[in-house]
C-alpha cells in the first residue's frame, strides 16, 4: 500500500500583524492569505469548537476582539495559536492553514449564516 503524494506546499512564512489582528501566511507555490484572528478562533480545529464528530460543533460567539498573543510551531507541520481568550488547543496544520485560505469567504458566509440563524452576535 503506497502512502499518497502530499500536494499542500509548505509555507514559507508566516506573519502576526497585531493591530489589524492578522494572520497571513505565505506558502511554497506563491499563494499568500491574511486570515483574521477572529476567523482562526471561531474555526479552530480544536475538540472545544468541533466536537468529537460530526453534528457536535460549537458555534463560537463573542470572539470578533480576540486577538493572537502566541504562535507555537508543533513539530514542522504545524502551529499552535494561543488566543487571548485563552484558548490555545487547535493545532493548525499546514493542511488547515492552507485549506482555510483556500476557502475561507464560504467557511465565513457560513458562519454568520449560523450565528444569524442562533440570534448571536460575533
Amino acid at each position: 500500500m503506497t502512502t499518497p503524494k502530499k500536494t499542500t506546499p509548505l509555507p514559507t512564512e508566516i506573519k502576526l500583524h497585531q493591530k489589524s489582528r492578522l494572520l497571513e501566511i505565505s506558502f511554497a507555490d506563491g499563494k499568500t492569505f491574511s486570515l483574521p484572528c477572529e476567523f482562526l478562533r471561531v474555526h479552530s480545529p480544536s475538540a472545544e469548537v468541533r466536537g468529537h464528530g460530526p453534528g457536535q460543533e460549537t458555534l463560537q460567539t463573542g470572539k470578533q476582539d480576540v486577538e493572537i498573543l502566541q504562535i507555537e510551531p508543533v513539530g514542522t507541520y504545524a502551529v499552535q495559536l494561543h488566543f487571548s481568550d485563552q484558548h490555545n488547543t487547535g493545532i493548525y496544520s499546514w493542511d488547515i492553514l492552507y485549506d482555510y485560505g483556500i476557502n475561507q469567504d464560504t467557511m465565513w458566509a457560513n458562519y454568520l449564516k449560523r450565528l444569524a440563524e442562533a440570534g448571536a452576535n460575533r
